[in-house]
């Protein structure tokens, strides 16, 4: 099983619950650049159509491109799994695309997915794709049927069914979909994902449709969603080795808390603040961490030719903020990270990361200066582990963060 960290405050190094080994101390994360403890205030807990239901992946399971099934097509991936050990699996979807690729030329945030059918969906557990030792396949239905249409922007649940999934190995997710602009998730190596071609051969393929939620009733600690762009996805890092941020601080955490990552590659604030089904996903947890921003620099809103002011980034966190708050989650705010940004792109960063310390305080919330992790004191603006951070970068993000918010993951 997982290691699960017991952080105290004020101690200088993560210490470990049971043995195991330390992601990070304190020690290696220079010391102006550690936050201490922020009190968030506690709000009253909204009913969710996801209570009962928690994450079992770290992968992240956004919508944020769309594919094509026409004629029938078998799509397969692997994921790691939080807790091993059998449990209930239930599966959620949404036939809307989540985020924005690039500037929306072909997807954007809120587009309706196709009219597409369901032929068949199963699970089964395997060590790796090349391994021989997949277990028997489990028959995914929906209300009790093997098949299912699925109409523009409609949301459902599979069937429940039990699975055991061995310490070390994948839940594998298969199904055969027919139909045209099915929104899918551009995995870009994070998941071991594939088409499965008529000879039976596994072909890499990227853009892959799958459920929005791994979705177990294991009891938990907390539950935890992971609420960004790519940062949050884990684009970047190396390939199938969950070494983003958000699994790190998973692995950290250990099987008591669920940690949903729901990051989507080229999303921006403006798409989260649309107030969709992906917004309402965010709304199940308890905490959400809340890292938007760079793309509305970049690329800017969807329907837009410019890159997003301060007061627009600002104005769509400050909603994001107040519908999570509406809903009993408790905040975390994260700043800008450096992206070797241009000037003048550099200089509206500068100023909403500025303002982002007062808005966590003003609303409420509790703020997460990964900048200062992230960027290269020497050089401002500059990025020392990479625009999309890799592994030791997000290293030392998962151990800041449960340095800093060790209270409020442990109360």
């Amino acid at each position: 099983m997982k290691k699960i960290i017991s952080i105290l405050l004020f101690c200088t190094l993560l210490m470990t619950a049971c043995s195991g080994n330390i992601l990070e101390s304190s020690a290696d994360i220079p010391e102006t650049q550690l936050q201490t403890e922020t009190e968030i205030i506690p709000a009253k807990k909204q009913t969710s159509i996801f209570d009962g239901h928690v994450s079992n992946t770290v992968i992240s399971t956004g919508n944020n491109y769309m594919t094509d099934a026409k004629g029938g097509k078998t799509f397969r991936i692997y994921f790691p799994v939080e807790a091993a050990g059998k449990l209930e699996y239930q599966f959620y979807f949404s036939n809307t695309v989540d985020s924005t690729w690039e500037r929306g030329r072909y997807t954007y945030a809120g587009k309706s997915g196709g009219n597409y059918q369901i032929l068949n969906a199963h699970i089964w557990t395997a060590s790796s794709p090349d391994s021989d030792d997949a277990s028997e396949p489990v028959e995914i239905t929906f209300d009790g049927s093997p098949e299912k249409t699925v109409s523009p922007d409609e949301t459902f649940w599979s069937d429940a069914v039990s699975l055991a999934v061995p310490e070390g190995k994948y839940l594998v997710w298969e199904w055969t979909l027919d139909g045209e602009e099915i929104p899918c998730n551009r995995m870009t190596e994070l998941a071991y994902s594939y088409i499965i071609n008529t000879d039976g051969t596994a072909e890499y393929y990227m853009d892959i449709p799958c459920p929005q939620l791994i979705g177990t009733n294991r009891n938990v600690r907390k539950k935890i969603v992971c609420f960004g762009d790519s940062i949050t996805q884990g684009a970047q890092t190396t390939p199938y080795a969950q070494n983003f941020w958000a699994a790190k601080l998973s692995e950290s955490l250990g099987s008591d808390y669920a940690v949903w990552n729901i990051g989507c590659g080229y999303a921006r604030a403006s798409d989260a603040a649309l107030s969709g089904n992906w917004l309402e996903r965010a709304k199940s947890a308890d905490i959400v961490t809340l890292a938007f921003g760079t793309n509305d620099l970049i690329v800017g809103q969807y329907g837009q030719r410019n890159s997003s002011s301060a007061d627009e980034i600002e104005g769509w966190l400050r909603t994001l903020i107040q519908e999570l708050k509406n809903a009993g989650c408790q905040v975390i705010v994260f700043n800008l990270p450096p992206f070797d940004l241009e000037e003048q792109t550099e200089n509206v960063r500068k100023e909403i990361n500025s303002r982002i310390p007062g808005i966590a305080e003003e609303t409420g919330c509790a703020f997460f200066d990964w900048n200062a992790l992230l960027e290269n004191p020497d050089e401002p603006g500059k990025a020392l582990y990479g625009g999309h951070p890799d592994d030791a970068g997000c290293k030392i993000i998962a151990a800041a963060f449960l340095e800093q918010f060790s209270v409020l993951l442990e109360s």
